[in-house]
């Protein structure tokens, strides 16, 4: 039988779901304020990220609310704990996204459009990105939806792909600034890009994480067995 307030935990995860597709959103947004070099998109995002802020809050509100009043149960305390997790991550995710959408608006305003090897840096920041997102989509998925452990880990070892290639980028970045010093305005903005997208891609793997530990309340976080790359 339910409790008579489960329509509160729903109402609580209802808005975690809502924050976590803003912060998807606003992701999807400084791209395209990067590569369409759109400076209103990016002042978008930026003027977004106060609703994330607020979502935060109330999710943070609603949570010590509950656990003040309704004197929860393992389970239920798990999912408020890490509700609470979840929208510190999501709240993060905003602040990288505008991050992003700041350097977007002046590299779209003082620094060269037509600056050599711009089409081929926006392609390995829109490949980043494109996993970040998914990264963040899914491990939202199997927290709030389908409470899937296997999508979890998979989130989790996705964040090495991320990781190499923001490795790379900036290899390849430091190799152009000492060849072409005029170009090295244009790179550190993009190295800055690349970290922002590093890190929303760490807080997708905190969210699944979180995940496992809500199912099977387990903390898996620093396990290296869950950050291999299974073999081919």
């Amino acid at each position: 039988m339910h409790r008579f307030y489960d329509t509160e935990l729903e109402t609580f995860r209802s808005r975690l779901i809502l924050m976590g597709e803003k912060a998807i959103e606003q992701v999807w947004l400084a791209l395209r304020a990067l590569t369409e070099a759109d400076p209103e998109l990016a002042r978008q995002v930026i003027a977004n990220d106060d609703e994330l802020d607020q979502l935060e809050i109330a999710i943070d509100d609603e949570a010590v609310r509950y656990m003040s009043l309704r004197a929860p149960i393992a389970s239920e305390l798990r999912l408020v704990i890490v509700g609470m997790k979840a929208s510190h991550d999501l709240e993060r995710v905003g602040d990288e996204s505008t991050s992003i959408a700041k350097r977007a608006r002046r590299l779209a305003t003082e620094l060269f459009l037509n600056a050599e090897n711009i089409a081929a840096d926006n392609e390995v920041i829109t490949r980043m990105t494109n996993i970040a997102r998914e990264m963040l989509r899914d491990a939202l998925d199997c927290l709030f939806e389908t409470e899937n452990q296997e999508k979890a880990v998979t989130v989790i070892r996705r964040d090495k792909d991320v990781d190499a290639l923001n490795k790379q980028f900036y290899r390849d970045l430091s190799v152009r600034m000492n060849i072409a010093p005029d170009s090295i305005a244009r790179a550190l903005e993009y190295m800055f890009i690349s970290k922002s997208i590093e890190r929303i891609a760490d807080h997708a793997t905190n969210i699944a994480e979180e995940m496992v530990y809500l199912t099977q309340a387990k903390d898996i976080r620093h396990v290296p067995e869950n950050k291999k790359t299974p073999a081919p």
